[in-house]
């Protein structure tokens, strides 16, 4: 499981170390290196929409020389930001789809040299199901997605998750039932304002749990055993 990390990213801070980032990769490089860049997660959540204050770290696609590392870690410095704020380490998880580029759509090029991609809508509603970790903000992400898109009055409706889905993993066989259960359920119910607070309300006494365990077991909690741990955790708790 991954540990927390003592940086916040917001909204407003994003952009300023993307360019950051643009610039020393450009000095790194010169003006004729290009670099891509796919926004996901957290981060693609806090460019597309309004609804999430911060995320942790950034998770993303990263399509550039190897000099982009050296690139990261020394806006890292420069700001004082923990290792690997932002990476690619998602793609070695479930979450990850060759098809993310084809999917992705542009957010801005910062010294003509980087350009930012982002995944939003269904097909970030898609990956936030194949995650689906009750511990983190998976489920008030497809939440707040939906609940924004229909303010804009652009609805996102159960047939476009379901393209996405096939589109990203192949089918609903990638995704657990409980998550696609889920979003029938939220869809069919509709009242996205109140089904944001709960889930939030869930996934905050669910990440406090493991954090607490993860104080009395230092080491145990994985990726590979943390559902089955928080599942415990929960039973034990009612």
């Amino acid at each position: 499981m991954s540990s927390e990390t003592s940086a916040v990213f917001t909204k407003d801070n994003l952009d300023t170390y993307l360019k950051a980032l643009a610039k020393e990769f450009r000095r790194l490089n010169g003006k004729t290196m290009p670099a891509e860049i796919i926004l996901i997660g957290g981060a693609a959540v806090l460019a597309n929409y309004g609804f999430r204050e911060m995320t942790a770290d950034i998770d993303a696609v990263i399509q550039a020389a190897s000099s982009m590392k050296d690139a990261i870690n020394r806006v890292g410095d420069q700001y004082g930001l923990p290792n690997g704020w932002l990476n690619a380490d998602f793609m070695r998880t479930g979450s990850y789809s060759p098809k993310l580029p084809e999917i992705s759509i542009h957010y801005r090029t910062f010294s003509n040299v980087l350009e930012i991609r982002t995944v939003s809508a269904e097909y970030l509603i898609a990956m936030k199901l194949r995650s689906g970790r009750k511990y983190k903000n998976d489920l008030s992400d497809i939440i707040g997605i939906l609940a924004e898109h229909e303010k804009r009055g652009l609805p996102i409706s159960l047939e476009r998750i379901e393209r996405a889905v096939q589109k990203l993993y192949g089918g609903w066989h990638e995704v657990a039932d409980d998550s696609r259960q889920f979003i029938e359920d939220v869809l069919q119910n509709g009242n996205y304002a109140e089904i944001y607070a709960s889930i939030t309300s869930e996934e905050k006494q669910a990440k406090d749990l493991l954090i607490q365990f993860e104080e009395d077991y230092p080491n145990v909690t994985k990726e590979s055993n943390v559902e089955d741990i928080l599942a415990s955790l929960k039973n034990k708790r009612n």
